[in-house]
């Protein structure tokens, strides 16, 4: 076999898994995001730990994905794939800590997610026919995949969307705690996105601006509800919240 024929076959070999992890990382955002749906029936659900057990198998089901996107990228830098996962992995983002933080009422970290994603044989199930490397023996296989920081970071900036809509939710069904919790969540958060400001990658600073709108939208709606909230009947306080999202999207010209 030639030199061009041996770099054409590498070319192919590297083409192919790129493919395949491509399709993977829309697997792993369609799941999660059925998640995120779960979990946003939690507002009006009578049982939440029914729904949070539910929300854990489904994750469960999302990190089998990314255990063979990991065994893809055994022994390959994944830098050189990484556009190829990284939508995938902010949305597993997003779902795992908006379950955190329904749980929690906290931010998880990163390394608390990366956790997560380290598997031995023994997580690779009857389903994975995935082979195995040499240099891993089939005994005792791991493999791991980490979240970079940018995967990181623009997960949580999605997430904030997802707590807007759970206060919405919340409100609709008489639960006014709920957006305060959140408004003091988000500011937080916020203020950790301005310490990075420019200083980040561009995809980062730029959620930093649609951030910056859910933070206000959910702290105006708050100060109605502070002021108005207990001469309004508890059925008519979602419509309080959206109006008020309304004018604030009129205002920054945006709607």
């Amino acid at each position: 076999m030639s030199n061009k024929e041996a770099f054409q076959q590498e070319l192919d070999a590297r083409h192919d898994k790129y493919e395949r992890l491509v399709k993977l990382s829309r697997d792993i955002t369609v799941e999660s995001k059925r998640t995120i749906f779960l979990l946003h029936r939690i507002t009006s659900a009578p049982d939440m730990e029914e729904i949070l057990t539910e929300s854990e198998i489904k994750l469960d089901g999302v990190r089998q994905k990314i255990l063979q996107v990991a065994q893809e990228l055994s022994g390959e830098d994944m830098h050189q794939f990484h556009r190829a996962i990284t939508t995938g992995l902010q949305e597993y983002v997003e779902a795992v800590s908006f379950q955190h933080f329904i749980k929690t009422r906290s931010l998880i970290s990163m390394d608390e997610i990366n956790k997560q994603l380290i598997f031995t044989t023994e997580d690779n199930g009857k389903e994975n026919k995935t082979s195995c490397s040499d240099a891993q023996d089939k005994q005792f296989g791991t493999w791991r995949l980490k979240i970079t920081p940018v995967d990181y970071l623009l997960g949580v900036a999605d997430l904030t969307g997802e707590l807007m809509r759970m206060c919405i939710n919340s409100v609709g069904n008489g639960d006014i705690d709920t957006p305060f919790e959140v408004s003091q969540f988000l500011r937080h958060v916020y203020d950790g996105f301005s310490f990075i400001g420019n200083t980040g990658p561009y995809e980062v600073s730029k959620k930093l601006y649609t951030l910056k709108q859910s933070l206000a939208k959910v702290e105006n709606a708050c100060y109605a509800l502070k002021v108005r909230g207990s001469e309004i009947p508890k059925h008519m306080l979602a419509d309080v919240f959206s109006v008020k999202t309304e004018m604030i999207d009129q205002e920054e010209g945006i709607s």
